[in-house]
């Protein structure tokens, strides 16, 4: 088949096009670059998918099978109004249009089922909003004009070649012997997908009937807290994780942030907690979920060759747990 990937040179997007020319697909990568690394495996077109004209620009007179819409610009967000304008560019004209959302689309809560209503278009938080908003609109336009539109909703995402800091962010500080913050009682809950179970499912997405105008969920079927995560990453690494909880109020308060540096928890780690309900992708797409160990396992195999510490050292670490000592009722 001839496949678009818009967003195909970071992470989830990089894996998904080494598989997809594994099988032996004709991959075209837009992104914001002149060049990408897969070289002349795939060909490379340059464009702003947030620009309706660079993309009417570079796409015009292009025929895909099937699009892989994985981009989104964290700087300035990705509106549904944006998706519309290069959907438009091939409606009527692909067998799947297969659009990258995420759990936060929900909003809030546990235990999502993918018939649960979304994020209203007035929530607060962008990507939620933006996520939302987009879905219904490409569901819509599925109602209407049958365009064969697939979303998936991963909560977070792991394995090799995360450019997040997020397992990395741990395991540099269990490598260093230092202890771990705990933020608040540590009971969040948080859900994970292998990256290579999603791109297993996107990719089987292309061909299974059953998956046109569908939502699926996709991740592990049990959440962990924020706890049980560190530990589970301190299994991997074989190191005996120490804990020091801090309230969330005292890590504000000293300019901690989930977002940007400085990090507490990794990156974008420590927020309200939302799960999802599992069980479509395996009866669907037949894709059999990797267990959360055994994912981990492969990324610390990465890690441990590759990585290179994000942060020169722990200095936001020690103040945080200078302050903790001397101001704050947080255990240790």
């Amino acid at each position: 088949m001839k496949v678009l990937v818009i967003g195909g040179t970071l992470f989830i997007g990089r894996l998904l096009v080494e598989e997809l020319i594994k099988r032996g697909h004709e991959v075209a990568i837009l992104h914001r670059k002149p060049k990408h690394e897969f070289g002349r495996r795939a060909e490379n077109i340059m464009a702003d998918r947030n620009d309706a004209e660079s993309m009417r620009e570079a796409l015009w007179g292009r025929q895909y099978d099937v699009v892989f819409d994985n981009a989104y610009d964290w700087e300035n967000g990705t509106t549904a109004a944006q998706v519309e304008a290069t959907v438009r560019l091939f409606e009527n004209r692909v067998s799947r249009y297969v659009f990258m959302s995420s759990v936060a689309a929900y909003g809030d809560g546990l235990n999502h089922k993918e018939s649960d209503p979304l994020a209203p278009d007035y929530h607060p938080d962008p990507y939620i909003r933006h996520k939302a908003t987009t879905e219904r609109l490409l569901f819509r336009m599925h109602a209407k004009t049958g365009l064969p539109v697939v979303t998936f909703r991963p909560p977070f995402v792991y394995g090799p070649g995360n450019p997040f800091y997020r397992e990395q962010f741990f395991w540099d500080r269990l490598r260093a012997g230092r202890p771990i913050i705990i933020p608040g009682d540590g009971h969040r809950l948080m859900q994970f997908v292998f990256v290579r179970d999603l791109v297993e499912a996107m990719i089987n997405s292309m061909t299974e009937p059953r998956a046109v105008g569908e939502a699926f969920n996709i991740g592990d079927t049990k959440p962990v807290t924020q706890t049980e995560l560190v530990e589970r990453l301190a299994a991997i690494a074989n190191a005996d994780p120490v804990f020091v909880r801090i309230p969330r109020d005292l890590i504000t308060a000293a300019g901690g942030n989930a977002m940007t540096e400085p990090y507490y928890f990794g990156e974008y780690l420590d927020v309200p907690p939302i799960t999802e309900n599992m069980g479509k992708v395996p009866r669907v797409l037949k894709v059999k979920m990797t267990p959360f160990e055994s994912g981990l396992k492969e990324t610390y195999r990465w890690y441990a060759r590759n990585h290179k510490a994000r942060t020169p050292g722990f200095d936001f670490d020690d103040r945080l747990m200078s302050l903790s000592r001397t101001g704050s009722p947080a255990s240790v």
